[in-house]
Parts: C-alpha cells; structure tokens; sequence
C-alpha cells in the first residue's frame, strides 16, 4: 500500500458514504483512480465492508454488556466450539479469544437486563464448558471509534 492507498483508508473510515468524486478530490487524485484503488482494496480483502453505524441513543434503553469468558477447558475444538456458537448470537457484537486471564472477551448489545438474562442462559448457563462469566455493564459511552490505526506514508 502506498500514500494514496493510505489516504483513500484514513478517508473511507471516517466516512464511507463519500461519494467518489468527493473522495477522490479530498485524496487529490482523479476520479478513475480513486474507484479503480478503492476496488482493488476491496478485492484484496482489506476493505471488507461498507456499513452505516447506528447511534445507539437513538436506541434508548439500550444495555452494552462487556463479558469475560472463562472455559473449563481449552483446547481448540473447545474454543472453536464456543466461538461458533457465540457468533452465531447477533446480540454479540464483538468476540475476542483473550490471554492471559479469560479465553473470551464478549461485546454484547441488548434491549434490557431482561434481554442479556435470556441471553446469558442460552449462552453461558447452558453450556457444561463454561466455567466462569464477569459481567460488566457500561454506564457511558465515552469514545466509540471503528476505525485502524494507519501506518505511516512510505
């Protein structure tokens, strides 16, 4: 990836519905040559989607649930097993096999306490292999950023 790659990331993850004109005038590149790079990033794999995120106040009540995950056992068909089967849960919304400490590091979002209970015994109480759960419930939103710190330009 070179400087114009760079740029046409860094502009994309701060906004992606930048039409290409727009993108390619902020990247100081024509217009071909932004649409031809940014399809290039895409088929290499490192764009992998266009999304619109959501306010989550727009949401109210919304519950953000930050879970650790400890297993009885670890070995990778365990892992990979519980893996499946929690990303399988559109409530999660990020999960991270963690070390030292827990083996897992859930971002979950529900509507409500109510929500994350049902969610827990399908989830957690269920399943024979889990040996401990640390909920932490976040009270604010201090800083949400999706996006990759860039390398430098070359």
């Amino acid at each position: 990836m070179d400087a114009i790659d760079l740029r046409l990331l860094d502009l994309l993850q701060r906004d992606a519905s930048l039409t290409n004109q727009t993108l390619a005038e902020r990247a100081g590149v024509s217009p071909a040559t932004a649409l031809r790079r940014v399809k290039a990033l895409q088929e290499r794999g490192v764009i992998e989607a266009q999304v619109a995120l959501l306010n989550p106040a727009a949401f109210v009540p919304l519950l953000t649930a930050l879970v650790e995950i400890t297993l009885d056992r670890q070995g990778a068909e365990h892992l990979e097993a519980f893996e499946r089967r929690t990303i399988a849960f559109d409530a999660v919304q990020q999960c991270y096999r963690t070390s030292p400490g827990p083996d897992f590091l859930l971002v979950i979002q529900v509507r409500d306490m109510d929500a994350y209970a049902a969610l827990a015994q399908e989830l957690f109480t269920q399943d024979a292999n889990v040996r401990n759960v640390k909920a932490f419930f976040a009270v604010k939103r201090a800083k949400f950023r999706p996006s990759l710190p860039l390398p430098p330009a070359a």
